[in-house]
């Protein structure tokens, strides 16, 4: 299956939430349109520097701040000790997390949402969100200590 992003223009999403649409911010969600994993902010600030761009690393936190509370992207948490963001117009979908060498893949073919709907029946609690993440050894990581 291939996975096609549709491209649109950054400026009149940024512009839908009520954000100026600066080189920075519109930089930054084509970085996160056009990236297959969750972004750090370091990340960002290299991407920014590649393209040019100057923003500090408390600029680019406000950013992605700002972005996460009108919610065109979302915060995930890896047990890394940084978070990571990502577009929440994404389909539901979860990560795999190399323990080794730290590359994340996602995984959606999840049936989440019958363990939620058991959840709803069993406990009477209506789940809002979750976050599911999976942790072990990718196939090259396997391969390199065989």
């Amino acid at each position: 299956m291939v996975n096609v992003k549709i491209q649109h223009d950054c400026k009149d999403e940024l512009n839908g939430v009520e954000l100026r649409a600066t080189p920075a911010r519109i930089a930054l969600m084509h970085l996160l349109e056009t990236t297959d994993r969750p972004v750090d902010v370091q990340t960002m600030i290299s991407f920014l520097e590649k393209k040019g761009i100057q923003a500090d690393p408390a600029t680019v936190f406000r950013i992605v701040n700002m972005f996460t509370e009108k919610g065109l992207t979302k915060q995930i948490q890896l047990q890394e000790g940084k978070s990571r963001y990502e577009l929440a117009a994404q389909n539901d979908h979860h990560h795999l997390v190399c323990t080794k060498c730290g590359d994340i893949q996602d995984i959606s073919d999840c049936n989440i949402e019958v363990l939620e709907k058991e959840i709803s029946l069993k406990k009477k609690f209506r789940v809002t969100s979750h976050s599911l993440e999976f942790f072990g050894i990718c196939n090259d990581c396997q391969k390199k200590t065989s």
